[in-house]
């Protein structure tokens, strides 16, 4: 384990970070910062055979993190006059016949009732399939390097029925956030990637993090990510650390690192992005039907059981996860980033929502943490 820090200064993290490597992550790094100053640590391996802890600065894709830049960045047009929270997504994006009720609002709060591309439950529990290109085997792997338009994913969910009318329900989408991609370049002409870094990137000096879009590279340093398959009775688990992240498009294709991931929430939390009044609109939790986990714009409201109150957002994406999490006001944060073997079967899933209910706990509460957020 490296550390910037002595063990005694955090033992209870450091005992969690060794029981996420015994809990089969591949490699773990962590950043905390609190009135006791930065805390950063790293444990396990950022490449299978491999001796190598990941780096503590390294590079990761970000998967669900990436819905609370884009939240942001339509906040921030929203405060520019660009658009407004209530207006009727259809009047900016006419070409998908969207139903008129869904607002921009109801984009980044998920209430919108669309269809998730990659995948959706009917209310009996019945998996319905999304894309071909979520990770589910061998296909994705073999065509991780393919390339979607965004307005192909958005037509495939637009072919399947609502979830609920619009604004009557809860219901994760990353369509949602591939609409509001979609309503920043029409709004302002120019790539996401530009208006993410006029907005954000650029301001914040955040030079490890970007949207990459359909680039397939992701810069070092950086550890590992890998994919686990069956084929002919025998296990394959295959590289791919690299891979064309326009199958997830807006819902999850960003890169970035913990020291990035902190400067951004912090500075967001703290004021420095939006007007108060729109910070306090993003913040405003929404019920959801999950135990303690409610539902801004962009963002999840964590109630712990100790009833403090943390602003999140996590992603995991095809052997890559980042977590992100904030005191409501920007001032303590934990941010962590894990490389691991993935699966269709997604069996890392719950140790990373123990893990994270177990750092939240020791950061933010004394007690034990409400349940982690769920994503991409």
């Amino acid at each position: 384990m490296s550390t910037t820090h002595p063990v005694q200064a955090r033992p209870q993290l450091h005992k969690t970070i060794e029981e996420m490597i015994d809990s089969g992550f591949l490699g773990v790094t962590m950043r905390v910062h609190d009135e006791r100053g930065e805390w950063t640590a790293g444990a396990g391996t950022a490449e299978l055979g491999q001796s190598a802890t990941p780096p503590v600065d390294g590079h990761v894709r970000i998967g669900s993190n990436t819905k609370t830049f884009i939240a942001t960045v339509v906040l921030q047009l929203v405060a520019e006059g660009r658009l407004g929270l209530e207006d009727p997504v259809d009047d900016h994006l006419p070409g998908f016949g969207l139903d008129e009720r869904i607002t921009v609002r109801m984009l980044l709060q998920h209430t919108s009732g669309i269809f998730n591309f990659t995948g959706d439950h009917d209310p009996d529990g019945t998996f319905v399939p999304g894309i071909p290109a979520t990770p589910s085997g061998r296909e994705w792997v073999e065509g991780r390097f393919t390339t979607y338009r965004p307005e192909e994913l958005v037509r495939l969910a637009l072919s399947k029925p609502a979830r609920f009318e619009p604004g009557t329900g809860w219901s994760y989408s990353n369509t949602n956030y591939v609409l509001a991609r979609l309503l920043i370049e029409k709004v302002t002409g120019r790539p996401v990637a530009e208006e993410m870094h006029r907005l954000i990137l650029g301001p914040l000096g955040l030079s490890g993090t970007v949207q990459p879009t359909s680039g397939t590279d992701i810069p070092e340093p950086h550890a590992h990510a890998y994919y686990r398959y069956e084929e002919d009775g025998q296990e394959r688990t295959v590289d791919v650390t690299r891979h064309d992240p326009s199958w997830i498009s807006s819902g999850g294709d960003m890169i970035s690192t913990t020291r990035d991931l902190h400067t951004f929430i912090s500075a967001l939390l703290g004021g420095r992005l939006l007007p108060d009044a729109l910070l306090a609109e993003m913040c405003t939790p929404h019920p959801t039907g999950i135990p303690n986990m409610d539902y801004g714009l962009g963002v999840f409201v964590l109630t712990t059981d100790g009833g403090a109150t943390v602003i999140t957002h996590n992603g995991g994406i095809a052997g890559h996860a980042a977590l992100m999490y904030s005191t409501p006001d920007g001032s303590r944060t934990l941010t962590a980033t894990l490389n691991y073997v993935d699966d269709a079967d997604l069996s890392m899933g719950a140790a990373f929502q123990q893990a994270a209910q177990r750092l939240v706990a020791e950061v933010f509460d004394a007690g034990q943490a409400g349940p982690a957020a769920s994503t991409t």
